[in-house]
């Protein structure tokens, strides 16, 4: 029985990719936030090897209780598959941002995922396993008003580099997987953001940003929801995982795919000229 271990698996792609490899015949082992999650999965479930466990990625001593819970149900034989998919989203002009909201981004996009791979290393060489760390387009195009998102992936894309090539003597392959649009329960999540940020703003920051933000917002939402079913999403999730060779760079969706060409090709001139279309954004800038 192959193993996998998934963080962020109480909703969206992490908690069908769950479904998923179960079905599939795969020991899981997934986790999620809070202990009401915990308890709504396990009466579910209807999986034998589908296990659940709560953990904050954010906290070094909740990530190495997860690994060493992993490690005692698959019998110290290591671990497959590891997908980092744990991550939240944080929309809005940088400029104001709570700052507070910009590090916690990072603490769980970036080094939740750092903890969390560390943390497994050692199971990942004695099974001679596959990371998938689940990115977004928004790493390869960098989207003005989710500039905190952006950045967060695209730090990721950069480790994914280094971790293939350091990781590569131990048979450890790393893959970067990018999906685009969609259907989840997240656009109700990134609304709720948004709507508050708007509320919050002063006057002064509503003259400044006010209309491009609304601009921004409703395309995004839109955006947000359509795309590819999230069960399509996980079963090209799984194909991903266990294609060989290893992929470096894989997308999930066909917005997605589009996007990894688009930016091979285009120059930085043209990409700014596309994302001010797409959300509806000033194009040049205004006289003063």
């Amino acid at each position: 029985m192959k193993s996998v271990a998934i963080t962020g698996a109480s909703q969206g792609l992490g908690a069908r990719a769950a479904i998923e490899f179960a079905q599939k015949g795969y020991q899981v082992l997934g986790t999620v936030f809070s202990e009401s999650e915990l308890t709504n999965l396990q009466e579910q479930s209807e999986f034998p090897d589908l296990h659940y466990f709560t953990c904050d990625v954010t906290q070094q001593d909740q990530v190495d209780n997860w690994a060493a819970f992993v490690a005692q149900t698959v019998k110290g034989k290591g671990i497959d598959i590891l997908i980092n998919n744990a991550g939240v989203l944080t929309p809005g002009p940088i400029e104001i941002l709570p700052f507070t909201e910009i590090t916690y981004e990072f603490e769980v996009n970036v080094f939740g995922s750092l903890r969390v791979i560390n943390s497994f290393l050692p199971m990942l060489r004695q099974a001679q396993g596959r990371i998938l760390q689940i990115g977004s387009v928004s790493g390869i195009l960098p989207v003005p008003y989710n500039g905190v998102s952006s950045a967060s992936k695209a730090t990721m894309e950069a480790f994914a580099d280094v971790f293939r090539t350091e990781l590569r003597p131990f048979s450890v392959d790393f893959v970067m997987v990018a999906p685009g649009n969609m259907l989840t329960a997240g656009p109700a999540k990134t609304i709720r953001r948004i709507d508050k940020l708007t509320e919050d703003m002063t006057s002064e920051q509503r003259a400044l940003y006010g209309k491009e933000f609304g601009s921004f917002s409703k395309v995004f939402t839109q955006m947000q929801s359509t795309g590819i079913p999230v069960k399509a999403a996980a079963e090209r999730l799984i194909e991903i995982a266990e294609k060989n060779p290893a992929p470096i760079r894989a997308g999930i969706g066909e917005d997605a795919e589009e996007m990894r060409e688009l930016v091979k090709v285009k120059t930085d001139e043209e990409l700014d000229a596309m994302r001010s279309e797409m959300f509806g954004l000033t194009k040049t800038k205004e006289n003063t």
